[in-house]
């Protein structure tokens, strides 16, 4: 036992891989169960420090490290299960927990994966792993929190996926991609057309604007989400109107009718869960040996050199020093995982069988007898169906380049034939939506020259139809637009072009809100002007609609990221004037900061949002 200075006991940690020989002593008597007493005996690290567990002390000093230990290793991936109740220092004579690893009632799967996956392999598993570490965090929570983000139903997920896919933790992630994925801290449920999918949000209004502009869409779970959406529809039905603020009038603009403050409800998710800021993978010496660990029990018998294990584990060097640097480092793994003790029992992590001439003459390892470590090797079924939601994701949203997203629906065809059919947990990211129902039959009109027959959304919910000639489909910001000319004669199926390049001949439509798109084979061929994306954009300005509203309080975060709005006191908030490009935006946007908006002009535009909170409403009380 290591004593102090001040005679307390000292957990003594002489190689740093204390937390791989736990792992070893669990894996090699999978499938007993083992006490504290048991593990403290057998793991060398703990039986230098800990003894026998003979007093009190060393009692709960060994649950306390053992417990940390513990921890550390469910960060990585690898669980450590518990069937009675854990030691406490206030209830002596209680009986130790037993433990053994937490490997799953169903057989881990393992695929083979090109080397042209990896890049979108990676991508996925760090958007899966993300949103199921918020899953994790909920479940160590047992009350309900209205910080814990959540997402129904997900795996805790493993380090299985590097064991069948080497070279998978050197990958980079795309940085757009992070930042959009760290940002969007929480998870509900949402039906969106019948299907429940997983949706990641920032807050509260972040939610609200993503069911909003999603007509038909309701939040299922869970409970607090449901009831924040229902709290701006109240503050929303209430928005009085801003008399003549589209006239440009100034702070002094007369209000119809008093201002009320509102009181303002608790802010929803006030203090999120801090998600891990690096990627997948910690890039410790125990992870990095961790990971090497379960690639060899996938593959035992196999022959790889250092090199390759090298470049696979640690990243492909740029001159022949950083090569046998990594090289010294993946040999010193390979016998950190093969130590045994001076009286020639296993100290831990005598993980493998190695042929060591092999290694010593060709520096080619092979390995063999891995405990049944090959049993953690491969991607849990859970996991798997995470996984490949999250390819498909991917492949359907702008988060990718369309190379990538070309290789993303590849590698999704050939994961979906090993998910069980209704087991994929559809998700989708706030601000960055999927391709619409309709992508495919607009993308087609224009390929083909002809018209569409759409019905689409407006802002008060209302559906409208028109027969137009789609020219151009965009994203900006995450979001699908398309660009229609209007002036078509729907009889005659021609597109007319004597109104020339007038911008009033145009629309620029969210594409999620043209609920339905028919072909429509033109009796001429379509003819229209090529008008670059930029004036498009500009043009939707200049036919924009001037509006204004009024803040119960100055300095809200999301009035600064509104593009080309001018704000200036008023009262004890602010007015914002900004000019609208689209009218079903500005709804949505109201009602999901209605909560600190107290009056809105124009007219119009506060009558559709009036109409759309109504709507909605109707719609929530006939759920309930």
């Amino acid at each position: 036992m290591a004593e102090g200075t001040n005679g307390r006991r000292r957990f003594s940690d002489k190689w740093g891989k204390h937390e791989l020989d736990v792992l070893a002593v669990l894996s090699s008597a999978f499938p007993q169960w083992l006490t504290s007493r048991q593990i403290a005996q057998r793991v060398k690290a703990y039986a230098d420090s800990y003894g026998e567990l003979a007093d009190q002390a060393a009692k709960a000093a060994f649950a306390k490290q053992f417990q940390r230990d513990r921890a550390k290793l469910a960060a990585m991936g690898i669980a450590i299960e518990s069937r009675q109740p854990e030691y406490s220092s206030k209830s002596e004579g209680q009986d130790f927990a037993s433990y053994r690893l937490q490997l799953g009632d169903e057989p881990r799967v393992r695929l083979h994966f090109e080397q042209e996956d990896l890049p979108v392999l990676a991508a996925a598993n760090y958007l899966a792993r993300s949103i199921s570490m918020s899953q994790a965090s909920e479940e160590e929570h047992q009350q309900t929190s209205r910080t814990a983000p959540r997402v129904p139903q997900t795996p805790i997920p493993g380090l299985g996926l590097d064991s069948i896919a080497p070279g998978l933790g050197t990958q980079t992630i795309p940085a757009q991609l992070m930042k959009v994925v760290d940002s969007r801290r929480f998870a509900a449920t949402v039906d969106v057309d019948g299907e429940h999918i997983n949706v990641a949000y920032r807050d509260t209004d972040d939610l609200a604007m993503y069911v909003l502009e999603h007509p038909g869409a309701s939040i299922i779970s869970p409970k607090e989400a449901v009831e924040a959406f229902h709290r701006r529809l109240n503050a929303a039905a209430g928005l009085q109107e801003l008399a003549d603020a589209a006239k440009g009038e100034s702070a002094a603009t007369v209000v119809s009718q008093p201002l009320v403050r509102q009181e303002p409800a608790a802010e929803e998710h006030a203090k999120p869960h801090k998600k891990s800021s690096g990627s997948f993978q910690t890039g410790s010496e125990v992870d990095r040996r961790l990971r090497l660990m379960l690639f060899l029990s996938a593959h035992l018998g196999e022959e790889y050199s250092l090199a390759e294990l090298a470049e696979r584990f640690i990243g492909r060097p740029r001159t022949d020093d950083e090569l046998k640097k990594s090289v010294a480092v993946i040999h010193k793994d390979i016998n950190t995982l093969t130590t045994v003790s001076d009286d020639g029992e296993m100290a831990g992590s005598q993980f493998f069988d190695i042929d060591w001439s092999l290694l010593d003459t060709e520096g080619i390892v092979s390995a063999t007898n891995s405990l049944g470590l090959e049993r953690l090797a491969g991607i849990s079924p859970q996991y798997l169906s995470l996984l490949t939601a999250s390819v498909s994701y991917l492949a359907h949203s702008p988060l990718l380049p369309d190379q990538q997203r070309g290789q993303a629906q590849s590698l999704y065809q050939r994961l979906r034939p090993h998910v069980k059919a209704g087991e994929t947990p559809w998700l989708s990211l706030t601000g960055y939506e999927l391709e619409p129902n309709c992508f495919t039959a607009v993308r087609r009109a224009i390929n083909d020259g002809a018209l569409i027959d759409m019905e689409y959304t407006d802002g008060a919910g209302r559906t409208r139809r028109k027969v137009v000639a789609p020219a151009k489909i965009f994203v900006d910001e995450g979001l699908y637009y398309v660009a229609v000319w209007t002036n078509v004669d729907a009889k005659k199926r021609v597109a007319k072009t004597d109104g020339g390049e007038d911008s009033a001949n145009w629309q620029v439509l969210r594409l999620s809100r043209v609920e339905h798109a028919d072909i429509v084979e033109p009796d001429k061929p379509v003819q229209i002007p090529d008008v670059p994306v930029g004036e498009l954009r500009k043009w939707s300005f200049d036919n924009g609609t001037a509006a204004a509203f009024i803040t119960d309080q100055p300095d809200l975060p999301f009035i600064k990221n509104l593009p080309g709005a001018n704000v200036e006191s008023y009262g004890e908030g602010e007015k914002v004037s900004l000019t609208v490009s689209s009218d079903s935006w500005f709804v949505a946007f109201c009602i999901a900061h209605a909560r600190h908006i107290l009056a809105v002009a124009p007219a119009t535009l506060r009558s559709m949002i009036v109409a759309r909170t109504e709507r909605e409403l109707s719609l929530g009380s006939k759920e309930s």
